[in-house]
């Protein structure tokens, strides 16, 4: 009776537990992430050694975004059936998503010992290797899967994101539009397309490859975002201004849409709505890089030096990479005198890998007003060899040799700056001056070299 009565309480579990499951699928398939969990959970505890249930609660995790969560059900899964493949995939898919890299290719190169054939073995890779900058072994997964299947639109997609991350923008542009070709209804196809031609000058098409994604994605608010900011950009400020308004919509606490609605103020010289903007962009977001140097500018228009100070300084404390926003910041502390913070900005800048000559322009004009002539030549001529197309630098160059005394180096820079306008006044001065400074060195020298002549003569009569 009793073992009986056990395998029938035994038989009653594993089909609440059936059940369950089936509805778990039922719920992910709505979309309802959250509830399909519990069941699953549910379903689990009845009946733990059942690998299908693991890997569906991982994908049910996949789609609420917790991939390391995802990853120990994926593992689960394994202790179960240990050379599947889709589930060793999908593991390998997360170890990439998690930065897992070493793990993630340790996986797929398993999957590639059990079947070669396997082609999402090869076409995520191309993912990983992407992500580690190794751009070479990522094309060379891509032809090894084209091997495989050559119609392939998500090997197509993954090696345009690589391009794309090297700017070979046209060839990017190529695979995603065979990507599209072979899936029109690829993920994010028409986002990725919308972004290459933005950055390759195609607008008319970029405008239409983001419409194309928000007529399948309208609350997609990256698309949202970089479509206003493409709009902004364009100079069309009414379309822009209504993209990210109805960000807003969605998302109140949008602190990029609340920065970027500033920005068209700001354009619009409407500075008191720029303001309130701005103020709310850092409140939504503490992090935000943008608002407090506009802030900053702000309050400098308006003379108030310590207000762009405090800003412009509790800006530097964020993590910005743009030397382009470093050295701009650069400038402003060096035209409000704060040429320590200024050094700090344009030192900064120089780390970042977008360096410019305006960042070594910057630098150089803060050592020369500390005195450090030296090091600000320096400078200067590191500039003038990344932009050689521009006269001030030359010019600032003159000037700093003057002060050091350098005269051919002086002559130098006049005779490579152009007598134009507007540098035709500064050119002269310099050139006078210089004229003047190196005459009265002249008879310096001559008078150093008269004057113990002159002694030796006068002792001479003494003796």
């Amino acid at each position: 009776m009793l073992d009986s009565d056990s395998d029938f309480d035994y038989g009653n579990e594993w089909d609440q537990a059936e059940q369950m499951a089936t509805e778990a699928f039922e719920l992910y398939e709505d979309g309802q992430m959250a509830e399909a969990m519990e069941k699953l959970n549910e379903a689990i505890e009845l009946g733990p050694e059942h690998a299908e249930w693991y890997f569906n609660m991982a994908l049910t995790l996949d789609g609420l975004e917790q991939y390391e969560k995802a990853v120990e059900y994926y593992q689960q899964a394994l202790d179960y059936t240990p050379d599947d493949v889709e589930i060793m995939n999908c593991l390998g898919v997360n170890y990439t998503r998690t930065a897992q890299y070493d793990l993630a290719l340790s996986i797929f190169e398993q999957i590639e010992r059990i079947d070669p054939l396997f082609e999402p073995a090869y076409c995520n890779r191309i993912i990983a290797y992407t992500e580690m900058e190794q751009y070479n072994r990522a094309e060379q997964m891509f032809y090894m899967a084209q091997q495989i299947n050559p119609d392939c639109p998500l090997c197509y997609y993954n090696i345009g994101n690589s391009l794309f991350t090297q700017a070979e923008y046209e060839r990017a542009l190529w695979c995603w539009d065979k990507c599209a070709e072979l899936n029109p209804d690829h993920p994010q196809i028409h986002y990725r397309l919308a972004q290459a031609c933005w950055v390759s000058g195609k607008g008319d098409r970029g405008r239409e490859e983001f419409l194309n994604e928000l007529r399948s994605n309208p609350l997609e608010m990256d698309v949202l975002l970089d479509f206003g900011l493409f709009l902004l950009e364009s100079g069309d400020l009414d379309s822009a201004s209504e993209k990210f308004s109805r960000a807003l919509e969605y998302d109140p606490h949008c602190a990029q849409a609340h920065f970027y609605l500033g920005e068209i103020y700001r354009t619009r010289q409407i500075v008191t709505k720029a303001v309130r903007c701005y103020l709310s962009a850092m409140k939504f977001d503490e992090t935000l890089i943008g608002p407090r140097f506009r802030l900053a500018e702000i309050a400098f228009a308006d003379g108030n030096e310590r207000e762009t100070r405090q800003m412009l300084r509790a800006e530097f404390q964020l993590d910005i990479e743009d030397a382009d926003v470093l050295t701009a910041m650069g400038w402003m502390f060096l035209k409000i005198g704060d040429l320590t913070d200024a050094s700090n900005c344009f030192m900064q800048a120089l780390n970042e890998t977008d360096a410019s000559g305006e960042s070594f322009f910057g630098l150089g004009m803060s050592l020369a007003i500390h005195g450090d002539y030296e090091g600000a030549a320096e400078c200067i001529e590191q500039a003038i060899i990344l932009e050689p197309s521009r006269p001030e630098l030359r010019l600032c160059a003159g000037w700093i040799y003057y002060k050091l005394e350098k005269w051919e180096q002086v002559a130098k820079c006049l005779a490579q700056c152009p007598q134009r306008q507007p540098y035709c006044g500064r050119y002269r001065q310099l050139q006078r001056a210089a004229c003047y400074k190196r005459y009265l060195h002249r008879c310096q020298k001559w008078i150093s070299r008269l004057l113990p002549r002159i002694q030796f003569s006068k002792d001479s009569r003494n003796f």
